[in-house]
């Protein structure tokens, strides 16, 4: 009796000890949910990740405000009224559209008095010049601002508010996006993050590790319009002490102790 006993325990004891291995295996570490990691603690320098200015492309919208010495003639281009003199990044996205410019299927847009201009592959700066230079012959001394409008980046996977998201700044870091889409859950593999971009009619695919300080001078450190951010879970699960499975294995515990209890008697 005895001796079965033993075996019993032992029976349990490894099963128990099973249990814990397995559930303690698939915790995730402090270091899994960091952020540029460093063994050095000291400050580091890093030059600004460089971004080519965005070639505008058919379908995309600019929001255009010229104004001049001469309103009068100058509110002919305005496709607003009372919120002509409104800037473009305090709109909601809806109304900023209603109130731009699409550049057609070959790459024109149309504007009044002007007619068509040629603006595919083009920045946006270098449409300001040719509508001011255009607009010189028409207007008392014009002023030219240019903005597009369809400015956004797509953030899903392990994020804590997953979708498509609007942008106004000219500059938007992998972690801005991040932000915006409420950060990476404790399920997200911030070593594991897949950009992908359009670019000239390819699709590109990126792998970025955001656990390596590195990435702030990475090319692809900044996001541009339509690019899309998918953050991997991780293979690992993660428990917080909130999570942690105590009373799975107080009953497998407490079964094993009530069934040795029943044994001996």
């Amino acid at each position: 009796m005895h001796t079965s006993n033993f075996r019993f325990l032992r029976k349990l004891s490894l099963l128990v000890t099973i249990a814990s291995i397995v559930t303690l295996s698939s915790c995730v570490s402090q270091k899994d949910l960091e952020y540029l990691q460093d063994k050095d603690k000291q400050v580091k320098e890093f030059r600004e990740a460089q971004i080519e200015d965005y070639k505008l492309k058919p379908s995309d919208e600019l929001y255009i405000q010229i104004s001049s010495q001469d309103e009068a003639s100058a509110s002919v281009f305005s496709t607003t009224t009372s919120q002509s003199s409104m800037s473009v990044a305090s709109m909601q996205p809806y109304g900023a559209s209603l109130a731009a410019y699409t550049i057609d299927k070959e790459g024109y847009l149309l504007l009044p008095i002007i007619g068509n201009v040629y603006v595919k592959d083009k920045t946006t700066t270098q449409v300001s010049g040719i509508l001011r230079d255009s607009l010189t012959s028409i207007l008392n001394m014009p002023v030219v601002s240019v903005k597009l409008v369809n400015r956004y980046v797509s953030v899903l996977g392990e994020v804590r508010n997953p979708g498509h998201f609007a942008y106004s700044q000219e500059k938007l870091s992998i972690f801005d996006a991040l932000g915006i889409a409420g950060d990476i859950t404790d399920f997200g593999d911030r070593s594991e993050v897949v950009l992908t971009r359009n670019l000239d009619g390819k699709i590109l695919k990126i792998n970025l590790n955001l656990t390596k300080s590195g990435i702030i001078a990475s090319e692809y450190y900044y996001l541009r319009p339509n690019d899309l951010v998918y953050v991997k879970p991780l293979k690992k699960r993660y428990w917080g002490m909130k999570e942690f499975p105590f009373s799975i294995i107080l009953t497998t515990i407490s079964t094993g102790l009530l069934i040795y209890s029943v044994v001996i008697k």
